[in-house]
């Protein structure tokens, strides 16, 4: 064994956490195991027979993580012999190095039960290193890997996702990309064979993406640009899945009704794609208790904002290009407990882009989402909030003329007015939601009372309001909290270039 993949290790283990846990090992080289710190110091190369034997190191070509090297925060020589420190009635911490010279003693007094405890701080790379004998290879099967980012993104990299799919089962987080030009996935059911990759990836390498399903143990599993065809159900096969995210993955065809049964665990979901991923957003309520995070931008996922309303938990919900319907003004006082980022599509009335039918909605509106800003101060990002989240009236309404007289475009948009601490909203043109260029807006309908005029920050409020009144060219429509009449917008249009 001396010479092969294993240098040196070291093995922290805080004399006060030994009585926590009941992994006891009669062996005089470790004694209990419990909640410890470990390093491990594993050597880059291998001799000649190794590098020709790709079921001892994995698959080939693991390097060492850094991640191992700083757990350890200290590195010991190869040449150390077995020994402990000190043992003091103060004494917080053992330590063990382990050389090639004694890796077959050790081996034979702990049991691959408890070298897979151990493995269990060390990241997939290390470990497929250190299989270095049976007891060890036998524990890398037991191994809980701790979920370390592992990109899929070449067949370098699928060949030793294949080499751990049985050496190493329990990995715990995978990244699927791209494998490269010449290369592809294999198709899955109902593929898409009039699409032109279909046709043009004919000829590539095919590799499996089924054995991805070995992993049960999975709990972050990411598949980004990847040209996948077809249903998979292989990759509905993980229980203990936490966070996953599917984006742009050209013909994949996804179920999101399947999936919430598929991973009752899930808390993070993030889905990307035009056409392909479909399902009903009420399928959701099945992870009532367990999302936290929604990212959907599919155009055919459907359902009602109210669906996941009392979900306690959720905090980031991202809606904007699915064909979710609801509305704003039905999110109630207990409704989204949890929530600090909102993100709606035009369907939902005050979603993204919405568009009125009335001017007279809209003060009621305003309202509304001031109460909820009250709540939740986070709701919007900022840039979007300024913008009033590109809300503008309809074409359809019957408030709306067409304008364009001159420079001046009818003040069919609205935004939100942040002076000091106080909060309004304003209609105004159009160009104000592209451009920079000051442009005309109306008077400002605030939404909090104005700083008390005896108060410290009072002449900063007044110098701010200026400026921005001065900016965005409140002239114009002085006396309009409103967009005026036709009439009024014409006649104020001749005034403006008759003084011109």
């Amino acid at each position: 064994m001396s010479g092969r993949a294993l240098r040196c290790a070291v093995l922290f283990i805080p004399a006060e956490d030994w009585p926590r846990r009941k992994y006891r090992c009669a062996s005089s080289t470790l004694r209990t195991l419990s909640i410890f710190r470990i390093a491990a110091i594993l050597n880059n190369h291998h001799d000649s027979d190794n590098n020709n034997n790709p079921s001892s190191s994995g698959g080939g070509g693991f390097p060492l993580s850094s991640s191992t090297v700083n757990r350890s925060g200290s590195v010991m020589n190869s040449s150390a012999s077995t020994s402990f420190a000190p043992e003091t009635d103060n004494a917080n911490e053992m330590s063990l190095a382990l050389t090639g010279d004694t890796a077959e003693e050790t081996t034979e007094d702990v049991s691959a039960d408890v070298v897979a405890i151990i493995f269990s701080f060390l990241s997939h790379a290390d470990i497929m290193h250190a299989r270095v004998c049976t007891t060890w290879r036998e524990a890398a099967k037991k191994t809980i890997v701790p979920p370390t980012y592992f990109p899929v993104d070449s067949v370098r990299s699928y060949n030793a996702m294949r080499a751990m799919a049985t050496s190493l089962p329990n990995l715990q987080q995978i990244s699927i990309r791209s494998l490269g030009l010449g290369h592809k996935y294999s198709h899955g059911e109902d593929a898409d064979e009039e699409d032109f990759r279909y046709r043009y990836t004919a000829s590539y390498t095919t590799h499996d993406i089924n054995i991805i399903s070995n992993f049960s143990k999975l709990r972050v599993l990411e598949i980004r640009n990847t040209p996948l065809n077809g249903r998979h159900p292989s990759l509905y096969n993980f229980p203990h899945l936490q966070s996953l995210a599917i984006t742009y993955c050209l013909n994949l065809k996804w179920n999101l009704d399947i999936m919430s049964a598929s991973f009752p665990l899930l808390k993070e979901l993030e889905l990307v794609s035009k056409q392909d991923l479909t399902g009903n957003l009420r399928s959701l309520r099945v992870l009532k208790h367990t999302l936290k995070k929604v990212d959907i931008n599919c155009e055919r996922i459907e359902g009602d904002l109210m669906d996941l309303a009392d979900f306690p938990g959720l905090t980031v919900l991202n809606l904007v290009h699915t064909s979710v319907t609801g509305d704003v003004r039905d999110i109630g006082e207990y409704d989204f407990s949890a929530l600090d980022s909102l993100a709606l599509p035009r369907t939902v009335h005050g979603g993204f882009g919405y568009k009125f039918h009335r001017i007279s909605d809209v003060p009621d509106f305003m309202h509304t989402i001031h109460i909820l800003l009250q709540r939740i101060p986070t709701l919007f990002r900022e840039i979007w909030l300024s913008r009033a989240l590109f809300w503008s009236l309809s074409e359809d309404s019957p408030d709306w003329y067409a304008g364009g007289i001159g420079n001046q475009s009818p003040p069919f948009a609205l935004r939100f007015i942040h002076v000091g601490s106080r909060l309004g909203w304003s209609w105004c043109s159009k160009d104000l939601h592209t451009t920079r260029k000051p442009r005309h807006l109306c008077e400002i309908n605030w939404l909090d009372p104005e700083p008390s005029s005896e108060s410290d920050d009072y002449g900063a409020y007044i110098e701010a309001l200026q400026r921005i009144e001065g900016e965005m060219n409140a002239e114009f429509y002085r006396g309009y909290h409103e967009p005026p009449t036709e009439m009024e917008y014409r006649r104020l249009c001749e005034g403006l270039e008759q003084r011109d």
